[in-house]
């Protein structure tokens, strides 16, 4: 029987905006590829390709006004096999009201990032926030390390990280990259080996094979999750790589599967 797998960072847009979207993400990142055109049935296309059961569906508020037409949309689109997770703005007036309703419509979490949402990680305006998640236990996705799209300006580096999640134990955080995008000797340091949620999209094309499973074996097997970014990557050719590192079957089938239906309150079938 086939491995069951979770996708735990994915994006999409909706049919009218991904054109305009992706092109505009694509124009400010140069070197970056696309893996498909950004809609949610290339996503789920994409999916059925590389046999992964269901896709955790991040979006990006990237400015207050956008809160609604997010909501709005993750409604639309969630389903068994794609699970959205809203995003509010750190600046937004109404983020508790925001974030209670996100809660109430029963999604599961929400997504955070720094740098189109211009914050830092560990700055004190932002503990408000964690501690609004916390109060609704929902879970807290950042992404985390340098972006591509944007001078390398420490906005989430794994010291900050740390700092949250010992400030806020109860935070149900999930850090981005295995830990932080090309900061990974810093991850070494500060992160690998604590309990702290770590998905890997975008790590081992940068890290290679030797390292990617040193780190992975590195650190708690029930704090690993599958995440491939896409469609910043191809979510068969990354699950492919992941299963060609030779980790041992329960550390794999934790995280591709097992840890995540756990976070998201799924229960755990056998594969």
């Amino acid at each position: 029987m086939s491995q069951r797998v979770i996708d735990f960072h994915t994006h999409a847009f909706p049919d009218a905006l991904a054109p305009r979207a992706m092109q505009t993400l694509l124009s400010e990142a140069p070197g970056i590829a696309a893996y498909s055109d950004g809609t949610v049935g290339a996503l789920l296309k994409s999916m059925d390709a590389a046999g992964i059961e269901t896709s955790v569906v991040c979006s990006i508020a990237t400015k207050i006004d956008q809160f609604e037409p997010i909501l709005g949309w993750c409604r639309q689109i969630r389903s068994d096999r794609l699970i959205p997770f809203p995003s509010v703005h750190p600046a937004d007036p109404k983020m508790a009201e925001r974030i209670d309703r996100i809660a109430a419509e029963g999604f599961l979490g929400v997504k955070l990032h720094p740098f189109y949402q211009d914050f830092y990680a560990a700055q004190d305006s932002m503990l408000k926030y964690y501690e609004q998640v916390i109060r609704r236990d929902l879970l807290l996705v950042i992404h985390t390390g340098f972006d591509i799209a944007f001078p390398r300006q420490r906005r989430a580096d794994p010291k900050a990280m740390l700092d949250v999640s010992e400030r806020f134990p109860e935070l149900k955080l999930v850090v981005t990259h295995l830990g932080a995008w090309q900061q990974w000797d810093e991850v070494r340091r500060h992160l690998l080996g604590r309990p702290i949620y770590m998905e890997i999209s975008l790590a081992m094309e940068d890290l290679g094979d030797d390292v990617s499973r040193e780190m992975l074996m590195g650190h708690p097997a029930e704090y690993l999750l599958f995440g491939t970014d896409s469609p910043w990557s191809d979510q068969t050719t990354t699950l492919s790589r992941l299963r060609s590192l030779d980790l041992p079957e329960p550390r794999l089938s934790r995280m591709v599967y097992r840890n995540a239906a756990g976070l998201l309150g799924q229960p755990v079938k056998p594969n």
